[in-house]
């Protein structure tokens, strides 16, 4: 079975959900895993993003979450972050600190990032990311090690011009990383070739679909990782469930993640899962 991607758990999400993310203002925010921001991508609120950007920060704030991570209004502008870019980054920043969430980190699209990574790292200084993140390396279905090796060769580059510009350089984990070459996971290939300075990893836990377990992956790459995505899985229905209601081992993946490195994690699921997630999540305690 093929990994689960973002738009394929989130592309059904009810017309309902967004409702169902306006909670009371009152909400007590308590200790949470690792003493981390709760946080959660926009990925799964972008129809509400491209209607009203400043209300839907508001909603998600009230949801309990408090750190978002954004998609770039370039790379992401087909799938309602166009809208975006109508505000500076001090506009953009004011909206979210008006709503007390923070935003350090954001997706871009591998090819806006070749087209001109210079104009999208002045885009992320200005915001005041100090994350950048491409989805995936973008290379064939069926790689050689030779294409890995180009494509990793490109990202070190880019992790190097971003590096200069007091921005991390990032990898998610989606199709061309999820497929294997000469025997071996491309992904733990990746881990060979990027270079640790320039490039960290973001580890989307919704993989376990396809047996990429994520404590096993901190564990086995001490320091590589700086966030991940978040999503709850059972191993006896084979669905994406709300945190804490699946059948992972949540301490475990959480306790992993520190020592990966982890910085900052990001819920992502159908709205009401990720609303069903964040109480969880304030009560989750990991030593």
């Amino acid at each position: 079975m093929s990994a689960i991607s973002r738009r394929e758990f989130v592309k059904n999400a009810s017309a309902t959900a967004a409702a169902a993310l306006v909670l009371s203002d009152a909400m007590d925010v308590r200790a949470n895993p690792l003493g981390l921001p709760i946080g959660c991508q926009t990925w799964p609120v972008r129809e509400m993003i491209a209607k009203d950007f400043p209300d839907t920060i508001q909603k998600l704030a009230r949801a309990g979450f408090q750190t978002v991570e954004l998609c770039s209004p370039v790379g992401y502008s087909d799938s309602g972050f166009a809208g975006l870019a109508k505000y500076n980054g001090a506009e953009l920043a004011k909206i979210l600190s008006d709503s007390s969430v923070s935003c350090i980190s954001s997706h871009f699209s591998i090819q806006e990032l070749r087209d001109n990574q210079d104009s999208r790292i002045a885009w992320a200084r200005d915001v005041g990311l100090k994350q950048m993140i491409v989805p995936s390396l973008d290379g064939p279905k069926k790689p050689t090690m030779d294409d890995v090796k180009r494509a990793a060769d490109e990202y070190n580059k880019m992790g190097e011009k971003a590096a200069k510009a007091g921005i991390q350089q990032g990898l998610h984990n989606e199709d061309f990383e999820l497929s294997t070459v000469d025997g071996k996971r491309t992904y733990d290939v990746l881990f060979e070739l990027l270079d640790p300075k320039l490039v960290k990893f973001q580890f989307q836990v919704s993989t376990i679909s396809n047996g990429y377990d994520a404590a096993e992956y901190f564990t086995k790459y001490p320091g590589r990782f700086m966030s991940m995505h978040v999503q709850g899985w059972s191993a006896k229905t084979r669905k994406i469930l709300p945190v804490g209601q699946d059948t992972l081992d949540w301490k475990k993946i959480f306790t992993a993640a520190k020592a990966g490195g982890v910085q900052n994690y990001f819920v992502e699921m159908q709205l009401e899962m990720m609303q069903a997630s964040v109480p969880y999540l304030r009560t989750l305690q990991v030593d």
